[in-house]
């Protein structure tokens, strides 16, 4: 959206919603429209604000734009607000208010006047953008004393970086003589007919009575001056606020209705054991129960070949680290038919815990991908790794609960323990929560199949640390381009058409020589002995067999597609 279509938004916005530049900061979305409706996405979600900028409510002319905009942007998770919902959404509906407005050519109340005159005797009131160390203590006193919801914290939280960067947005302070800030407001007056109070605070340390007051009074000035047609209170939330907003003379408005809900079926959550161990903080355990507890929907194994020589039959199958399906009857069939299943590397808790530990653990003189990462690259891989976050999206109720810290991982851990981290977290995102390696692994033993490992976690490790420094920071860097990533692999994977794979844009940071082609004479060497015999199934990483195919067909085995 282009500045003249983000004023012509403004000119008639009739919600705080509607106010671009300061929802975009804060939700971390892009904008655009359908008709008269005003949306927000980015990755796979999507914000709907369902009040028009032109003609009147209707749900028939919302509910088409929402259907439209959900397939432009192949959205998975939604959000809309409206007066009304289509009727297709009422099961969604979470939360019912009203917003409250007040005229500026409202009277103020004697009793409010004359304390507010009281208070101007004692305090100088300033408008401005400038975040000083004195708000930071004020914000910090009131927060640290008073109850607040999640997303009214995560927006003093981010007053500073959002205020300096969004146009409209003002603080109206109020000073004592002393220099203290003994009040402060948060105001957002971009849209054209209004003013939106958004947040404020006041300080029981440098106390002044009715502080609060005489900003609130100096707000209506505001719109006076400015020319407002109104002030937008916000929702009533509950009866202490109500009441503070009908003081002033505010009175109910448009009715508001909010809906979460999914277009595509979501599976099922769970972590596996290794998704787990890289992506969480704390690196705790998983338990099998837990691992087997919530199978998402089931597909058949595509990726799959079989192999043979003299007679004796085996299987070998490319593996997706991580996925959103399970293949747990395809596997459990295979299985039947062998008595060895091999991996590329042990996959048993402790293990992973070593490969955590290490990870976790660099080297001091180690190269930090904190030192390559500009600060435009972090931002941008929280807002795709972490997702919308901040007030408006703790109030949408869709921002992630216990996100990842994004900077941690790039400046305390290994290169590729950070990439692992950040790429599992943004996967579990998006509902990719399982593991074909894991499920396979587990199953095995299960059924009393005899395990081997082709690599020792020790051979494993040396393999992570040579992935270069370079591919990962290029790979995070084209974080945007995640989502187009892994939709192509789905579909790929599903089909077992390993070229369509390998053929992506976006350079995943593993697929070099070193990580790929040196291992698979390795691999082929030590699961000779096995296929030899027959009756075992191999699993690798399905980059691996590309070259391992080939390989097996010179080395007399032969190989056919498995249908």
């Amino acid at each position: 959206m282009n500045s003249s279509e983000i004023d012509a938004v403004l000119r008639k916005a009739a919600v705080p919603e509607h106010s671009v530049l300061f929802m975009r900061a804060m939700s971390g979305g892009e904008p655009f429209l359908v008709g008269p409706y005003l949306f927000f996405a980015a990755e796979d979600w999507l914000i709907a604000v369902g009040y028009p900028l032109s003609c009147e409510p209707g749900t028939a002319g919302f509910d088409q734009a929402l259907t439209q905009a959900v397939r432009r942007c192949r959205a998975r998770k939604c959000w809309a607000i409206a007066p009304i919902l289509p009727d297709r959404l009422k099961g969604c509906c979470e939360e019912k208010d009203n917003y409250y407005v007040l005229s500026p050519d409202a009277k103020v109340p004697q009793r409010l006047e004359r304390l507010t005159d009281k208070a101007l005797g004692l305090l100088r009131v300033e408008e401005g953008k400038t975040f000083t160390a004195a708000h930071r203590r004020l914000w910090a006193e009131f927060v640290g004393r008073v109850a607040l919801p999640p997303d009214v914290r995560e927006l003093f939280a981010r007053t500073d970086a959002v205020v300096q960067k969004t146009p409209g947005l003002v603080l109206l302070s109020a000073w004592n003589p002393h220099g203290h800030l003994a009040a402060c407001l948060l105001l957002d007056t971009a849209p054209h007919a209004f003013i939106s109070y958004l947040i404020g605070a006041h300080s029981r340390t440098h106390y002044t009575p009715y502080a609060s007051d005489l900003l609130f009074r100096e707000m209506i000035r505001m719109a006076r001056r400015q020319g407002k047609e109104f002030i937008h209170l916000g929702l009533g939330v509950n009866e202490g606020i109500r009441r503070f907003k009908t003081k002033w003379g505010g009175t109910p408005a448009l009715t508001y209705e909010k809906a979460c809900w999914e277009e595509k079926e979501a599976t099922r959550s769970g972590v596996t054991d290794l998704m787990r161990t890289l992506a969480s903080p704390s690196g705790a355990a998983m338990s099998k129960r837990e691992l087997l507890a919530g199978f998402p929907r089931q597909r058949r194994f595509a990726m799959l070949w079989e192999i043979e020589k003299e007679g004796r039959r085996s299987w070998i199958g490319g593996t997706a680290h991580f996925f959103c399906y399970s293949f747990e009857t395809s596997f459990r069939r295979l299985f039947e038919r062998v008595d060895t299943v091999m991996f590329e590397g042990p996959l048993d808790q402790a293990s992973l815990d070593q490969v955590s530990e290490t990870g976790r653990r660099p080297e001091p003189e180690s190269r930090r991908l904190i030192d390559v990462l500009t600060e435009d690259d972090l931002r941008r891989l929280e807002r795709v790794v972490i997702g919308p976050k901040g007030f408006w999206a703790r109030v949408l109720g869709f921002q992630q609960p216990d996100p990842p810290d994004v900077r941690y991982f790039i400046s305390e851990t290994r290169h590729w323990m950070a990439f692992f981290s950040l790429w599992t977290s943004y996967l579990k995102r998006h509902e990719w929560d399982r593991s074909v390696d894991m499920e396979a692994w587990h199953l095995a033993h299960d059924m009393g199949k005899a395990v081997v490992g082709l690599e020792t976690i020790a051979e494993q490790i040396e393999v992570l640390e040579s992935i270069p420094v370079s591919r990962v920071v290029r790979f995070l860097r084209l974080c945007d381009r995640w989502g187009n990533y892994i939709r192509r692999n789905e579909r790929a994977y599903l089909k077992g058409d390993i070229k369509a794979m390998m053929g992506t844009t976006a350079e995943f940071p593993t697929r070099t020589e070193r990580v790929i082609f040196r291992r698979d004479a390795v691999f082929l060497e030590r699961m000779m002995p096995f296929l030899t015999r027959g009756g075992c199934a191999v699993f690798v990483g399905t980059a691996h067999l590309m070259n391992l195919l080939p390989l097996l067909q010179g080395a007399g085995f032969s190989v056919r597609r498995r249908r």
